[in-house]
């Protein structure tokens, strides 16, 4: 820069941010007002950024609705788990009762035998008088009669120590048995009020979620909010059930379709649960906010801990947790079906296990978006869903 002349870059700059340039004014004047405005950008930046940031934390921090749901299921599966893990002691310390109590009326029966046999020979010698047995000895009529009496008198002392010795070892085992009746009724007293414990977890945790679910389901946004989310929970199990299906469209040389379904097997196959169907297959309405679902299976009203049961031979492709579906097991059938069993309390089965028809893979319970014990349950033919009441055996 010569002659006090300002640079053209500079100028430009200048009149894109909008400075003046008053007559004397320098160049480093100028790049100074730049850099001023860059800094108060930076500035702004940053604090868009941080902004950002605390959205964002605040998004994390603020639980999902089916997350609360899940957390809700995982709580009460822990605490039923422990009180049928308890119950299963309890059984086993009441079956070590009875074995004790078993061995103790035998050991009653073998005392009071003893006592029975010692009393008689008590009888015996005191009717003999004190020196009943020298009396025998002498009565002797000759050398062997004598040793004769001698060896009967010696096996029937060593009979009567042996018969004390006896009673005294039955009296000990009794006296253990009933130390070891004690403690296991000591031991079930606790499993007792473990159980009961246990028992009220279970009741508070069902009342937690009972109003956690009467609350969603009575705010719109709540309940709009939960809905996208099974939505996209939704699209999770679409997204497997295309894959799953497009591989298997890749390995078979012919595409499978409907034909390969079982021969017979429409409104022949057997019901995943007992119960009866509560929610059906297509456009539902919600009762109270005048909006409507599109429901891809069947919900069936079942007692908690019931048999969930495949309705077609087939291979688990999924066994696990799923938000607001509970836990749910996934099957393929290999001739162009899936099926889908959700809500359950328990899975039985495991990724990549065969299964038979009408074989039990799990149990039923409330698992999920749903406040009572009901099964969910869905029919894919490929990934498309299907009616499962048209393929469901007539009852």
């Amino acid at each position: 820069m010569t002659g006090g002349r300002i640079p053209r870059k500079t100028v430009l700059l200048a009149v894109l941010l909008g400075l003046s340039m008053p007559a004397g004014v320098s160049a480093d004047s100028i790049s100074e007002k730049i850099d001023k405005e860059r800094k108060a950008l930076e500035q702004l930046k940053d604090r868009i950024e941080e902004k950002r940031r605390q959205a964002d934390e605040a998004g994390k921090k603020r639980e999902s609705i089916l997350q609360g749901i899940q957390t809700l299921d995982e709580r009460h599966m822990r605490y039923r788990q422990a009180h049928q893990e308890i119950s299963r002691k309890l059984r086993k310390k009441d079956q070590e009762i009875d074995a004790i109590n078993a061995q103790i009326a035998r050991l009653q029966d073998s005392v009071q035998e003893r006592q029975d046999a010692i009393l008689a020979r008590l009888r015996v010698q005191y009717m003999e008088g004190r020196f009943g047995h020298w009396k025998t000895l002498l009565a002797s009529d000759s050398y062997g009669d004598f040793q004769r009496r001698l060896r009967y008198l010696s096996a029937v002392s060593e009979r009567d120590y042996g018969l004390l010795e006896t009673f005294k070892s039955d009296m000990a085992h009794m006296r253990e048995a009933e130390r070891q009746r004690e403690e296991a009724r000591a031991g079930m007293i606790a499993y007792k009020r473990s159980t009961e414990k246990q028992l009220e977890e279970i009741k508070a945790v069902k009342k937690e979620k009972k109003v956690y679910l009467t609350r969603l389901t009575h705010e719109k946004e709540s309940y709009e909010r939960a809905l996208q989310e099974l939505e996209r929970s939704a699209s999770r199990i679409d997204s497997l059930l295309h894959e799953l299906e497009t591989r298997r469209r890749a390995a078979a040389a012919k595409p499978p379709t409907g034909a390969l379904a079982p021969r017979g097997a429409k409104g022949g196959l057997p019901w995943p649960a007992e119960g009866s169907v509560i929610t059906f297959f297509g456009r539902q309405k919600h009762p109270t906010f005048n909006t409507y679902v599109q429901r891809k299976g069947i919900e069936i009203r079942t007692t908690e801990g019931s048999a969930i049961r495949a309705v077609m031979p087939g291979t688990v492709v999924y066994a696990d947790w799923l938000k607001g579906y509970g836990l749910v097991i996934i099957l393929d059938h290999a001739n162009g079906f899936f099926s889908l069993y959700a809500h359950a309390s328990k899975i039985l089965t495991s990724v990549g296990a065969q299964v038979g028809s009408g074989q039990a893979i799990g149990e039923t319970g409330d698992t999920g978006m749903t406040g009572e014990n009901t099964l969910y349950f869905e029919l894919r033919e490929g990934a498309e869903p299907v009616d499962p009441l048209q393929w469901l055996a007539r009852r």
